[in-house]
């Protein structure tokens, strides 16, 4: 079609210059058909087309459906796997260059981590009868833990994967009581088993201690090598409950995932609870109340392509021309216009833990930040934000997060996917302050935490942390808990050689570097999880940094009272060094309670203004001098010091 409007003798067909067009990254094109855009792999290069049947719908119904999910602690091989299983089915060609095919994000494919869910549709024969089973790859980092929780709506059992060579660890006892407390069909793989570092028994071991799975329910399988892989399937069909839609019902369908699309707005992932869904339908948002029309519907096997509809029990993306990326809520229940059904039970409103600001390195890019914010929060539901401002930094944003490598990751994708580089500050979490006049404030940036003669109590979150250590390391761990203000709760020996620690912890302890210094303490063995349990009344303070006796508003911090002089001196120290020198002295102040408690001072450059009295009565350079030393006192009054923003990306590393 493009070629074909090209009349020109010397235009060349669009594909054509692709082909031709030598830069480093490849890009994927899938078939105009699937209405995929291009992935986001870095410049042009190569193009691959693929071309994926799309199944027939009516084909599979309800009982010939199985929904799954894999769950599993990070690094235990769940990308992996579900490369296997899409290769086993014929989804994709086998190949040695499939490695974390769900994987699509750079962020993910550079951490070797997944950061979002990832649903691929795969049609299995199993005893001469076609099954259509929907997998979704989720996150196994405890920031995510949200995304697991949508994904496990969506499903109806699980496949539990652990590490044959590491065992049980903190983010498997999460989810497998997630995905305990829906009533899920789990189902145990014991992954990596061709390792020599592998230990079975131990493994089977701690799953009948700490989950009563009987040891001979577990698949014991190899992902990277393919072995026993062609059990899974099968038992995902024995053990998984097909859907419990009713076709002939009106159509109620769960919208658990959205991301946004540059040329063709929202594209929402659905499944259909009951009835069915064409293209053409006119459906209608619990939600928010909205219409639209269904422009497209299809799987995603990996791609998109399109079915024309989706029946009972069938999970798929659909594509409505939705534009405003605030319309799209997780949970939401979609049906047909000028139909009343009962809306499916929706997801609990995420709450953020960790909040930090974001600003534009140059304000001149708020408005492109602005917009790229927009796209971004709709593929990731578990960031609040609200704008904000700062002396220091200009406009910008205030937005709270799951967690640190959820800070991170959302920092990485602005950078690599909108070109957009930001100054995020320090990460702090959300305080309760209750007044004089017993009024509560929510207090989630440290400018706004009220002052000392207001303030009657002052509440902080706290966690409940569950810690998987080598037994050899347990002293340590425990010094390092009781060091953060950790209370203990329970000490269990899982086996001979592991025991799990469950402590009750301020949040603001373990939002920065405790993981960080957890691994450091137990060489890398330890594995760390926690859920919030509430507040506590805590001896908190602000901690004010004055330059020449002024407040810098973003360089203040909400500490406990016993680390206040510490983390003050810490502070101080860096900024003597990060603060260009200039012609008057700088005094660099720590501050809480208007007291006082570290200082540094930066001093003033000396110009030699006797230089060009070469000789003669030492009069002459007295007043020379003293007329120096009046300038820089004036100086001082009234000049201002600009602190670079270099030094903040500086100051917010502990």
């Amino acid at each position: 079609q493009i070629e074909s409007e090209m009349t020109a003798p010397r235009v060349r067909p669009f594909w054509k210059l692709l082909t031709h067009m030598e830069r480093p990254s490849p890009i994927h094109l899938t078939s105009y058909t699937s209405q995929s855009v291009l992935t986001r792999a870095g410049a042009w290069g190569s193009v691959r087309m693929r071309h994926v049947a799309a199944p027939n719908m009516d084909d599979f119904p309800p009982d010939k459906i199985r929904n799954f999910c894999i769950i599993a602690h990070i690094d235990h091989g769940k990308s992996t796997l579900a490369d296997r299983l899409l290769e086993i089915t014929g989804t994709i060609p086998v190949s040695t260059k499939n490695r974390q095919v769900l994987d699509r994000l750079q962020v993910e494919q550079e951490r070797g981590v997944t950061v979002r869910a990832h649903t691929a549709t795969m049609v299995y024969e199993y005893k001469s009868e076609k099954y259509l089973l929907n997998l979704i790859d989720t996150p196994g980092h405890v920031d995510f833990n949200y995304e697991v929780k949508c994904s496990l709506a969506a499903c109806q059992g699980c496949l539990l994967v652990v590490d044959a060579a590491q065992g049980v660890q903190a983010q498997t006892v999460a989810n497998f009581y997630l995905a305990f407390e829906r009533e899920m069909a789990i189902i145990p793989v014991l992954n990596k088993i061709d390792l020599s570092t592998a230990q079975v028994d131990k493994s089977l071991t701690e799953l009948k201690t700490l989950f009563d799975i009987a040891p001979e329910s577990a698949l014991q399988v190899s992902a990277k090598t393919s072995l026993n892989i062609n059990t899974i399937l099968p038992a995902v069909i024995e053990r998984v409950a097909p859907p419990a839609g009713r076709p002939d019902s009106p159509l109620r369908a769960l919208l658990f995932d959205s991301w946004y699309n540059e040329f063709r707005g929202v594209v929402m992932l659905m499944e259909v609870v009951d009835g069915c869904m064409r293209v053409g339908d006119k459906i209608t948002s619990h939600s928010t109340g909205l219409s639209y029309e269904v422009l497209e519907i299809g799987v995603v096997r990996p791609d998109q392509v399109p079915t024309g509809k989706l029946r009972t029990g069938q999970v798929g993306y659909v594509i409505t021309g939705m534009r405003s990326t605030v319309e799209a809520h997780a949970g939401d229940t979609f049906a047909h216009r000028g139909t009343s059904v009962t809306p499916l039970p929706g997801f609990k409103t995420v709450k953020p833990v960790v909040f930090a600001g974001l600003y534009p390195i140059d304000q001149g890019d708020y408005e492109p930040l602005s917009a790229a914010l927009a796209k971004l929060l709709l593929d990731d539901a578990g960031v609040a934000v609200r704008k904000d401002t700062s002396v220091a930094l200009g406009a910008g944003w205030r937005l709270g997060f799951l967690g640190m490598l959820h800070m991170d990751v959302f920092r990485q994708r602005l950078e690599q996917e909108y070109d957009m580089p930001v100054i995020i500050t320090s990460p702090s979490v959300s305080y309760r302050a209750r007044l004089r006049d017993d009024t509560e404030e929510e207090i989630e940036s440290p400018a706004v935490f009220p002052e000392h003669n207001e303030l009657k109590e002052c509440l902080e979150p706290m966690v409940q942390a569950t810690l998987i250590v080598p037994k050899e390391y347990l002293g340590k761990t425990i010094e390092l808990c009781q060091s953060r203000r950790g209370l203990q709760q329970e000490l269990l020996f899982i086996d001979e050689s592991r025991v799990i620690l469950k402590y009750t912890m301020p949040l603001c302890e373990i939002v920065e570097d405790f993981f960080d210094q957890l691994k450091s303490a137990t060489a890398g063995y330890a594995s760390f999880d926690y859920e919030e349990t509430g507040y506590a009344p805590a001896d908190l303070v602000k901690l004010q940094i004055l330059l020449n006796g002024q407040p810098v508003d973003a360089l203040a911090s909400v500490v406990h009272a016993e680390r206040a002089v510490y983390r003050g001196r810490q502070l101080c120290a860096r900024l003597v060094d990060i603060i260009p020198r200039q012609l008057y002295e700088i005094a660099i102040q720590a501050s809480v309670r208007g007291k006082v408690i570290a200082r540094e001072t930066v001093k003033a450059m000396r110009k030699d203004v006797t230089a060009k009295c070469y000789g003669g009565d030492i009069s002459r350079k007295m007043k020379l001098l003293k007329r120096q030393k009046e300038g820089k006192k004036r100086m001082k009054m009234i000049g201002n010091v600009e602190l670079p923003k270099e030094a903040f990306l500086t100051i917010m590393k502990r």
